[in-house]
């Protein structure tokens, strides 16, 4: 079973540069940075992200929840857990 993650909506960044959402989150009580790429955005979607990827990532939050918390699991020591395309199942 993969541990809770909790998105903190008031770290949710769209950051177009490096093309992904970014977000801190808590998981078993520990703050941990994450980054969706805009390609995961597309792929749950079907729509390439252009000026809506925070709606997008809002929209597929509950499958990103569950990618993010089994890949922080899989990432301990990771700084920053970047989510792209071959973290989707």
């Amino acid at each position: 079973m993969s541990s809770r993650l909790d998105i903190d909506q008031a770290s949710l960044t769209d950051n177009d540069r490096q093309k992904q959402v970014e977000f801190t989150g808590e998981i078993d009580g520990e703050d941990r940075d994450f980054a969706v790429k805009y390609a995961v955005l597309k792929e749950l979607s079907g729509d390439e992200p252009e000026d809506d990827a925070l709606e997008l990532f809002e929209r597929f939050s509950d499958e990103i929840v569950d990618i993010c918390a089994e890949a922080a699991v899989a990432k301990p020591n990771a700084t920053l857990i970047v989510i792209d395309e071959g973290d989707l199942e």
